[in-house]
């Protein structure tokens, strides 16, 4: 049963391989995203780490920043 269900008529070689090949790949393009998500966090962070008057100023006229700030408070509501 088990030995049918690996084998799958001869197939089941070609199906593996590309079921881990595609499970591998996912694997990787998550732990890559992950790196540059805490890359981009820690350079956030440095250069805003505590944010006093005229660094909230200068973060609010930044556009990515605007985008930002706007995507957030509308994902609240």
């Amino acid at each position: 049963m088990i030995n049918e269900m690996i084998l799958m008529k001869g197939y089941g070689v070609y199906v593996w391989s590309a079921f881990s090949f595609t499970l591998i790949s996912f694997a990787i393009l998550y732990t890559l995203i992950k790196i540059n998500l805490v890359k981009e966090q820690n350079k956030f962070v440095a250069k805003f780490g505590l944010l006093n008057r005229r660094k909230i100023k200068l973060a609010k006229t930044q556009s990515t920043n605007r985008e930002i700030l706007l995507n957030s408070t509308s994902s609240k509501i």
